[in-house]
């Protein structure tokens, strides 16, 4: 008796290669038989006779790849129906392995779990805590920069009118001019202290009646 060469077949190495891939059927009693008998078939070569002897002893359920690869290289004269050796038997599926979560998605993850948890925190203390208020004067560069221009221009506008206001009335007297002028941004000054100090205590008794309504909410 001559041996098959296991590297002559094609449909050898595709069978070694997918014993445990692709389908998997539950294996029947016509099966077992079938897989007893490859592994002794002297038709087969000596891996598909190696593999039909694992199937046959180690396994309850058979790879179809390797199982058609058995089916297709035995004798056509000898072998089954594959419809009739299919008969009773049920597809089996397995679960995917799970897929690992690389360093940089687990860190990401974390991330994203701490600020939810942030978020999730200030939401419940909001009724609790007063939240800062983003009209609070000076709050920003740019509002320290722009009350400082406008009150700069304030008193420069109450030292120009103050200065021409005396000179109308004291003629060519440089004393009183300077003396209007001045006169005129100390009043411009007082002016700008006044605004601010109105704006300021509006927005003062509007953070009051918001907190206070929110208490009274969380109250109820």
């Amino acid at each position: 008796m001559t041996n098959q060469e296991p590297s002559s077949n094609p449909t050898t190495t595709t069978a070694t290669a997918n014993t445990t891939t692709g389908l998997i059927i539950s294996k029947t009693e016509i099966l077992q038989s079938f897989l007893s008998t490859s592994a002794t078939n002297t038709h087969l070569s000596q891996d598909l006779r190696q593999i039909a002897a694992s199937l046959s002893h180690n396994h309850s359920s058979v790879p179809y790849r390797s199982l058609r690869s058995i089916w297709s290289a035995s004798d056509p004269l000898t072998r089954p129906d594959l419809s009739a050796l299919l008969a009773g038997s049920q597809f089996i599926l397995t679960s995917p392995k799970p897929r690992q979560k690389s360093e940089e998605l687990k860190a990401r993850l974390r991330k994203f779990e701490e600020a939810a948890e942030r978020k999730a925190y200030k939401e419940m203390v909001k009724d609790i805590t007063p939240q800062r208020d983003e009209s609070e004067p000076f709050s920003s560069y740019k509002d320290q920069i722009g009350f400082g221009l406008h009150v700069a221009l304030t008193m420069f506008t109450g030292y120009l009118v103050g200065y021409y206001t005396f000179r109308a009335l004291f003629g060519h007297n440089v004393v009183m001019h300077a003396a209007g002028g001045i006169l005129g941004l100390v009043v411009g000054m007082l002016v700008e202290t006044l605004l601010f100090i109105i704006r300021a205590s509006n927005q003062d008794r509007d953070r009051k009646t918001t907190f206070t309504a929110s208490k009274i909410k969380k109250n109820q």
